[in-house]
């Protein structure tokens, strides 16, 4: 029975990555930054799943707060042999020109520092002789840049150059790292896409296969990397987009 820590638990990827463990018969912690009941939700989605869950509160831009959640999970559990990265901020469509430092600082804190941090915490206190597995979701974002994301896009290139430098600092201590970039994902982050069904098929018109995906197809692909079924794979970047990132040349 793994230890598995979730980051960004308490909604969308990272809710579905914690069930999907969960259905591995796994202990599961559900890191969350705010949101006390929907973290929770998550913890009894896991149980419902077969899994162990505890809900544990973390800032991961915050060096004390990522030092302090692992501390609680490994009091309960011992080092996790697991980390998924899935905590994040959207990009908001401002342009560089129009966009506050206050603004660009939190975006990067959460979605660059904190992936720093966790998978930092999460290294110096895993047990040696255990097998592990870090991964990271990213966005295929990270190279098919948006006007109005330079924020989210510099955070996701970045996190791309983080995976695979730590995938070669850490292979001979049998840790893999791995980046899953997903496309456009029905989530609480693309909140107007899921209900509004004439606004998402503006979108999903751009992608090949032709519909948007779902949280538990990304939390699979997470899950398996995660696995040993997946032991010579490392410093991989997987977008799972439905074949949008395909796309982004045509009519040049």
């Amino acid at each position: 029975m793994r230890c598995v820590v979730v980051t960004g638990a308490e909604s969308g990827i990272g809710a579905a990555c914690a069930a999907a463990f969960g259905g591995c018969g796994d202990r599961v912690a559900v890191l969350y930054f705010n949101d006390a009941q929907a973290a929770q939700a998550s913890v009894a989605a896991v149980e419902q799943a077969g899994g162990q869950g505890i809900a544990v509160q973390c800032n991961v831009g915050d060096e004390a707060s990522v030092a302090a959640a692992f501390d609680t999970v490994e009091r309960q559990w011992g080092p996790a042999s697991v980390l998924v990265n899935s905590a994040g901020l959207n990009m908001t469509g401002v342009k560089v020109r129009d966009m506050p430092l206050a603004q660009w600082q939190r975006l990067l804190d959460t979605d660059l520092t904190g992936a720093f941090l966790t998978s930092r915490r999460f290294l110096t206190s895993r047990a040696a002789d255990v097998p592990a597995s870090i991964v990271h979701i990213s966005s295929i974002h990270a190279y098919a840049v948006r006007a109005g994301g330079a924020d989210y896009c510099a955070a996701k290139g970045g996190l791309s150059n983080l995976v695979e430098t730590l995938a070669i600092e850490e292979a001979a201590n049998g840790v893999r790292v791995n980046a899953v970039e997903p496309g456009m994902i029905l989530t609480p982050m693309n909140a107007r896409a899921e209900s509004d069904a004439a606004y998402r098929k503006t979108l999903t018109d751009n992608i090949p296969m032709g519909r948007a995906g779902d949280a538990t197809e990304v939390a699979a692909l997470v899950r398996w990397l995660s696995s040993s079924e997946a032991s010579y794979i490392t410093g991989a970047r997987i977008a799972i987009d439905g074949g949008l990132s395909l796309m982004q040349a045509l009519g040049a």
